[in-house]
């Protein structure tokens, strides 16, 4: 899929990771390039919510489907914190546990094999250090904080809402409140079970697309600016191999390099050696 998008440049190839869209984090990358909390040193991001299980068992329960809470948001946060600071992540080491692996509707010969808890630390370029927590098993209200920490002061996006602090004021103040209502008219079912924060990321994002194809004579030919901030099929190259070194770690109980690929793996043999970590 990479080399398909350098191939044919003309066309959109976007990952659909909405975060990058949201105003809090619009500006929060704006005040990070011009010095608000001075050089980054520190990320710290937490996102706590009920579980991600569906009533009847599909692909969310299934590691080797793409399931879990490292795959589903993980992948989302990894892509933030390297759009918001521009360091990309070197090594990591991280740890996935299955607490729920069977529930009143998901019983008998099946069971879970997806992650609802991850908790994993990036060492990034320039020394930046990363820690992401990520748990399924919280009821009430979702939680979504993002915090970026400078020599300076810090930033933390709280929901859809930015707050920061100097280290020379006495309290933080409030940079940014998105006032943005999603919901109305939306069906009962599907979107519902979307966090709020990720409807709004979505609405931003496809407002977006639209002014990209707005004004073009030709209908095949869209404009770059409006979606510039979107995430490439690199970047989504760059989530997986991110995900990968911290299941690999999470096995080994180790730090591991991040490794990009740069050529097509032999789909049968990574198949292979699923099945074969998935059996043991």
């Amino acid at each position: 899929m990479v080399a398909a998008s350098r191939y044919y440049p003309q066309l959109m190839s976007l990952v659909g990771n909405v975060l990058r869209f949201l105003p809090a984090f619009v500006r929060m990358k704006q005040l990070i390039a011009e010095h608000y909390v001075g050089a980054v040193m520190i990320c710290d991001a937490r996102v706590y919510s009920g579980s991600l299980l569906s009533p009847s068992y599909g692909w969310i329960c299934d590691e080797l489907m793409g399931g879990g809470g490292l795959h589903t948001m993980g992948t989302y946060i990894v892509d933030l914190l390297t759009h918001l600071t521009g360091r990309r992540a070197e090594k990591v080491h991280g740890l996935l546990k299955t607490f729920v692996r069977q529930n009143a509707a998901i019983r008998g010969i099946r069971h879970v094999t997806s992650d609802d808890f991850c908790f994993f630390q990036m060492l990034m370029g320039g020394g930046v250090c990363s820690t992401v927590t990520l748990n399924f098993n919280m009821p009430g209200a979702f939680v979504h904080e993002v915090m970026v920490v400078g020599s300076a002061g810090r930033l933390v996006a709280r929901g859809a809402d930015l707050y920061g602090q100097k280290n020379s004021a006495t309290q933080e103040e409030l940079l940014l409140r998105d006032s943005l209502a999603v919901g109305a008219g939306l069906p009962e079912q599907g979107p519902q079970d979307v966090p709020q924060l990720y409807l709004k990321g979505m609405v931003y994002m496809v407002q977006a697309l639209r002014q990209s194809f707005q004004g073009q004579g030709d209908r095949r030919t869209w404009d770059h600016s409006p979606v510039s901030m979107a995430a490439s099929f690199e970047d989504g190259l760059y989530m997986q191999s991110v995900v990968d070194a911290i299941k690999r770690s999470s096995r080994s109980g180790e730090w591991e390099a991040v490794e990009v690929l740069t050529e097509e793996p032999d789909a049968n043999q990574n198949l292979c050696e699923a099945l074969q970590r998935n059996n043991l």
